[in-house]
């Protein structure tokens, strides 16, 4: 039942942007009509191209800074964001970035009315949806999202993709997968396909390791985050300031990461232990990361801890700024809540309201042009079948 008001509420914030926000990319196109303004952006563009490569000199630095603050008074630069799975997203957020060459990382994704989040997360439409809320003690809700999701035909054509492109080797003398691939095939499923769905199998609730296993390898972890050498051996984990690092010169990264921490701020005074008082955003905000070089998991088959893929071994003096990022995920009370409140189990689909059953799609990806971006680091992966151990259990792969 819970989950019922967690995915109406997503349902029903999708149309609840604020109106007043701009997007970058119309921003830039405003600035492009002043040639001020416009001469003071590209300066902007020329010193987070070389920011990127190494750090610049103090001169170098003083320049862009001062070309920041001209730039303050062209107010649209200043409040436009940017909206999550857009096709313009990775254009608009390099505006947003390009215009905030320093400065603290605060979200670039559009605000949303929280008053109307938190009306609807305390609406009463449990009375309404009360009669469907049960479920059946036993099954494994896990093996039931993945049956759920292939009769679903946009469901199962894209975790069929993702499966595909996270399990294919990247070549033919190669037992590496292509992690930018499987990288932009899971951002794909995860921005396209109802909440319903794939939040049912990220979050399903289990109760022995079989059904953890198959919940710990939704998102084929053997690809998508852990690091291996060329054939089988696993690497150690990197550290977790290396790997944000990494990821704050990926603009997709750093803003999918400035949003979690934004939409899952914990605070101890608040009865959803969020800052926002959105347990939906934050689960959001949470699915956000999986996609990237800071894609997080549950840390194994009989648990509900989750975590990223690194250690703060060999941080030295920046231990504890270390800690800050593990703790982010294993000690934040308003993404335990919010992972406890979507740990319920969902409803049957209504028959009036579901579609008849689609086959099966293909499990052949159609082909498609890809950005390379920092995300892209490859592993050793040597499965190329759609059932099997790093996606499921195949004692259930005829139920899958």
């Amino acid at each position: 039942l819970l989950l019922l008001l967690l995915l109406l509420e997503l349902w029903l914030i999708r149309g609840a942007l604020v109106s007043a926000s701009l997007d970058c990319v119309l921003a830039e196109q405003g600035c492009a009509q002043d040639a001020s303004c416009m001469g003071q952006y590209r300066l902007l563009e020329y010193c987070a191209a070389e920011e990127a490569v190494s750090p610049l000199g103090s001169d170098a630095r003083l320049e862009c800074l001062e070309a920041q603050h001209a730039l303050q008074y062209y107010r649209p630069l200043q409040v436009c964001k940017c909206q999550r799975g857009s096709r313009r997203e990775e254009h608009c957020l390099k505006v947003y970035w390009t215009v905030r060459f320093a400065g603290y990382d605060i979200s670039p994704y559009e605000e949303l009315k929280i008053n109307l989040v938190r009306n609807i997360e305390m609406s009463q439409m449990a009375s309404i949806m009360s009669a469907s809320s049960l479920s059946v003690d036993g099954q494994n809700q896990c093996l039931k999202a993945a049956q759920d999701c292939g009769l679903y035909e946009k469901c199962g054509s894209l975790r069929s993709e993702y499966v595909v492109a996270c399990t294919k080797r990247a070549g033919q003398s190669d037992s590496s997968c292509n992690r930018q691939k499987c990288h932009k095939a899971l951002r794909r499923f995860l921005e396209r396909v109802p909440e319903e769905y794939s939040f049912a199998l990220l979050f399903c609730p289990c109760s022995d390791t079989l059904c953890g296993e198959r919940r710990r390898k939704t998102i084929v972890p053997s690809c998508s985050y852990e690091e291996t050498v060329r054939g089988e051996e696993r690497v150690g984990k990197p550290n977790c300031l290396s790997l944000h690092t990494y990821c704050t010169k990926d603009e997709l990264c750093r803003s999918r990461f400035a949003d979690f921490q934004q939409n899952c701020q914990p605070s101890s005074q608040s009865p959803s232990g969020c800052v926002r008082e959105s347990r939906a955003m934050c689960l959001k905000a949470y699915a956000g990361l999986i996609g990237t070089i800071m894609t997080p998991n549950y840390v194994s088959n009989s648990s509900t801890e989750v975590s990223q893929w690194c250690t703060c071994e060999g941080s030295g003096n920046e231990w504890q700024a270390c800690q800050r990022i593990l703790t982010l995920f294993s000690s934040n009370i308003c993404l335990r809540n919010s992972m406890g409140v979507s740990a319920v189990p969902p409803p049957p689909p209504s028959e009036e309201n579901t579609a008849a059953p689609a086959p099966l799609p293909s499990e052949h990806v159609h082909p498609e042009r890809l950005h390379i971006s920092h995300n892209t680091v490859p592993e050793s992966n040597s499965v190329s079948a759609l059932c099997h151990p790093q996606v499921c259990s195949c004692s259930h792969c005829a139920g899958r």
